[in-house]
């Protein structure tokens, strides 16, 4: 199938205010962003370790509110931080704010900082991604129970690319994939994503390919790759919006 270009901005909650990252949100969506993304941390991850930071979902919540158009996402939130029935509850919960516009964006967790200071296990990669594999099941099953139920079907984004675990959980569970990759690495892993998804007797036509970057030229030879959803990150205070401005323009000329 083919896809159209779509452009995601990370609004990432650091060093800044609440009305700093409220007038970023309100600027990204009067721009004509199609996805509005924060991250699932509790510290920041660059500038002063210890510098002004919000938490993920109750940022979502607010913006649900705040907006009428944007999709909104977490890109990703951590697994580790929330019991999957919850997840599941909160993300619904939000879907019914905005009127249907939440994507549930998800992975294993790396950031050893929020674990430690939160009181969570950090354990092993392989044991976070073990849990993240458990914990899909129930989330799936618990949005199938919620009374009322979500307004959609909340889409699935899987950030991550290990190439035996993760992209067999992409394969099974997800709806997006989020992955980390120069162009020909993308390539590659979008070849062992397919074999995971014969394997599940699915289309990898069916999943849509995302990716962060920084600039057009980045945008332009990811696409070719076979990304379609290009998110570009900006941090407080003053949250720029200029290079997310021309990644705007070259959707718009596709």
């Amino acid at each position: 199938m083919t896809r159209p270009v779509r452009i995601g901005v990370q609004i990432q909650p650091q060093h800044a205010d609440y009305a700093a990252i409220r007038d970023a949100v309100r600027r990204a969506e009067g721009l004509g962003v199609d996805v509005i993304f924060n991250w699932d941390h509790f510290y920041p991850l660059t500038g002063d370790p210890d510098g002004q930071h919000f938490e993920a979902w109750t940022l979502l919540a607010a913006w649900a509110e705040q907006t009428t158009r944007a999709e909104l996402g977490v890109l990703v939130t951590c697994n580790s931080y929330r019991n999957p029935e919850l997840l599941a509850d909160m993300a619904r919960t939000v879907d019914h704010i905005s009127g249907g516009r939440v994507i549930l964006g998800i992975g294993s967790g790396w950031f050893e900082k929020d674990y430690l200071e939160y009181g969570y296990d950090f354990g092993s990669p392989g044991g976070r991604l073990d849990a993240l594999a458990e914990a899909l099941p129930r989330i799936e099953a618990r949005l199938g129970k919620l009374n009322p139920a979500p307004v959609r079907d909340i889409p699935v984004l899987i950030g991550g690319g290990g190439e035996k675990k993760t992209l067999r959980l992409v394969a099974r569970h997800a709806d997006i994939w989020h992955s980390f990759s120069d162009p020909e690495t993308l390539q590659r892993k979008r070849g062992i994503l397919a074999e995971h998804c014969a394997a599940q007797g699915r289309d990898v036509g069916e999943i849509e390919v995302s990716v962060g970057v920084r600039d057009v030229e980045a945008a332009s030879a990811l696409h070719d790759a076979g990304a379609t959803l290009f998110t570009v990150g900006v941090s407080g205070p003053d949250y720029d919006l200029g290079p997310l401005e021309k990644v705007l323009a070259w959707r718009d000329t596709l």
